[in-house]
């Protein structure tokens, strides 16, 4: 009798263990979501810029994060020398560089 007040006392008909792990699978269900909606897509933009900044050349016209629009007149590991008007250039780290100059004012261009 006392192994039977002790049974019931411990969850009653052996549900312990299954009760622990039904607790974890909305916790994984959850992070699944929040992999795919949130973390996965994030990851895949920074990974495209990297590639963006990794493949600068001169020439090309970029935005940078401040908001100067610029061509590409100089580069070295580390930063990218913007021509931003004439005789007027301005260094800044390739971190700085936000996209390319088309990209920034294809939202301009919109009607509605």
């Amino acid at each position: 009798m006392l192994f039977t007040g002790l049974a019931y006392a411990m969850g009653g008909k052996g549900e312990g263990a299954g009760s622990g792990l039904t607790g974890l699978i909305p916790l994984l269900l959850m992070f699944v979501v929040f992999y795919f909606i949130l973390i996965r897509p994030q990851q895949k933009t920074a990974r495209k810029h990297q590639d963006f900044v990794k493949n600068l050349k001169m020439g090309d016209r970029v935005v940078t994060s401040g908001g100067l629009h610029g061509t590409v007149t100089g580069l070295t590991d580390t930063t990218v020398t913007l021509e931003i008007a004439d005789k007027v250039k301005v260094k800044v780290t390739r971190s700085a560089i936000g996209g390319s100059s088309q990209e920034a004012a294809a939202p301009e261009t919109r009607t509605g």
